[in-house]
Order: structure tokens, then sequence, then C-alpha cells
């Protein structure tokens, strides 16, 4: 089954050919393990680390982080083999790069319903993300992100590809990213799907990184993709609730209880009505949360 709604704060890039990083990348804590076997690969590596990102994944327990795999793009003559032993891994998501057009999804999706048949995998259990890079895919990416409802688990946004695309750089402001990043994310909230940001590439400018991950924070993506494992803490840290939000989240949660208890369909919480989108925001928090160890199984704030 595709899980659609899941904390995807981080997803860690690992090289497909790489079988040190492979093995230990789910010691960092990432909530998606992201294998590459697309750039991070050269041409003459590609078959050997298919063949090693599928051992890996066979051989591996990652415990609860999900996997996915960057498959080479649609434009290569390497995609349909990484799409077949992927599925035949089972592995949890498949990536299209350089997506432009729901027509894409749909091939890619064809050839994943081909694979889970011929490898006895439940049909409909490989879920499938678009990665944006350019121009086109922003200008297409409401149709991308509803391309494959059943599938898609999430769209992503490539800056350097996109800001390349577009003829021009990455900024300390992301003033060229915006409107890119707003594309995204809504497309991604009208599909019900997970948005998640592009990787900062500069690891000795933790300052640059902790601002850009603040922003998209802020506008509201589900998470960031990262390079490396320093930066699941440093966004982890961002996303976690202050104990002011734990608060009221908790006092929404026990106003809810409290409706149940009573067979009532109203929610109220200091004799005012509690809506759905303060529920859902609460529910939000509380997961993030209990992901942070902030609270325990009950709920309970912890205090530090």
């Amino acid at each position: 089954m595709v899980v659609k709604d899941r904390l995807r704060r981080t997803m860690m890039f690992v090289p497909g050919n790489n079988p040190s990083m492979l093995k230990d990348a789910g010691i960092y804590g990432a909530d998606s393990i992201m294998f590459d076997l697309e750039d991070a690969v050269s041409i003459t590596e590609k078959d050997a680390a298919r063949v090693l990102v599928y051992q890996v994944i066979k051989a591996v327990d990652y415990e609860n982080a999900e996997l996915v795999v960057r498959v080479n793009g649609l434009d290569t003559p390497y995609w349909k083999n990484d799409v077949r032993a992927m599925v035949k891994a089972g592995i949890d998501v498949i990536r299209l790069p350089k997506v432009e057009t729901a027509a894409m999804m749909n091939e890619l999706e064809e050839a994943i319903l081909e694979a889970e048949k011929e490898f006895g995998r439940k049909e409909g259990s490989t879920a499938v993300m678009a990665a944006i890079e350019s121009a086109l895919g922003v200008i297409n990416v409401v149709e991308i992100a509803m391309s494959c409802p059943e599938r898609m688990m999430g769209i992503a946004l490539s800056g350097m590809d996109y800001t390349t695309d577009m003829k021009t750089h990455r900024y300390p402001d992301g003033q060229e990213m915006l409107f890119a990043r707003n594309m995204v994310l809504h497309a991604a909230r009208a599909a019900k799907i997970s948005a998640f940001d592009t990787v900062f590439t500069d690891m000795n400018d933790i300052e640059g990184f902790m601002r850009e991950t603040r922003l998209i924070h802020q506008l509201g993506f589900d998470g960031k993709s990262i390079i490396n494992p320093r930066q699941v803490d440093w966004v982890n840290s961002v996303y976690e609730p202050t104990e002011k939000e734990i608060v009221k989240a908790q006092a929404v949660i026990m106003a809810i209880e409290e409706a149940r208890r009573k067979g009532s369909g109203v929610i109220s919480l200091n004799g005012q009505m509690v809506d759905r989108p303060v529920v859902l925001q609460a529910e939000q928090v509380m997961r993030l949360a209990k992901a942070a160890n902030l609270v325990d199984e009950e709920g309970n704030y912890l205090e530090k």
C-alpha cells in the first residue's frame, strides 16, 4: 500500500555506487533514504550500481526509513532496467528525474505495473514521485502532481537544474527559486501529496542551510532533500514544534477525545468550537513532537 501521509522531513541522497554509504545509510535517522542511480553514477557504472542497490535493499534492514530510488531519466537506455530491478527488490518509491509532463509519469507507471506483474508484487504497491527540474516542469507541475493518483507520494524541486534552465544561479536570498517553490508546493497540496525542497550543496555554509530550511518550513514544505548525514539533525531541529505549540495541540487532542466520549460531533475548547483545520494542525504537531522525542507515547510533553 502506498503511504502518502507520513513524516518526510528529510530525504537523504545516497550514491548507488558506494557500498559503505549504502550499507550505513539507515543509521542517521533520515525519514526517507534515496538511492541514486542517476547523477551520482557514471555511465560506465550504471549496471553495477543497479545490481549493488538491489542487493543492499534485499540484505540491509533500514528499519522505519522509507526507501526511494532515483532511476535514470526516460531519455536514457537505463531506466527500464532500473525500474525492473527496483520493483523486484521491493523498493517503496521510484523517483523519476527531469519530469516535464504528466505523460512522462504515466510512462513510468506503465513500466512499474509491468514489473509488478512480472515479479509477483502487489499491483499498485510501488509508489512514484516526480523531480521538477525545468521551467516546463514547473509550468506543468499541477498536471504532473495529479498524473498518478494511486501511486504519487510526492514531488521534489531540483534547484541546480531549474536555475540553469532559467539562465541564472542560486543566490543566498533564494528569490530566483520563489516562484518554482510556490508552484511545486501548491501543486502538491492540491494533489494531497508531499512536497520536497531542493538540496543545499555548500556544507561549509551552515547558516545558509539553516536559513533556507527555515524558509521552506515557513512556506509549508514537508521536508528537504539532503546530501549529507549531518543535515538530518539540522532539518529536524527546524521542524521541531515549540513547547507552546505542543501544549496547544495536546489541548486540542484532549478536546477531541472528550467529544468522542460524549458522542458529540462538536469539538469545543475553552468555550470555542474547534474546526477541522485546527484538528489537522494539532495532529501534525503531535506527529512531529513524537518523532523528535518531545512527548511520550501518551503525548505528554517531556521536559528537556
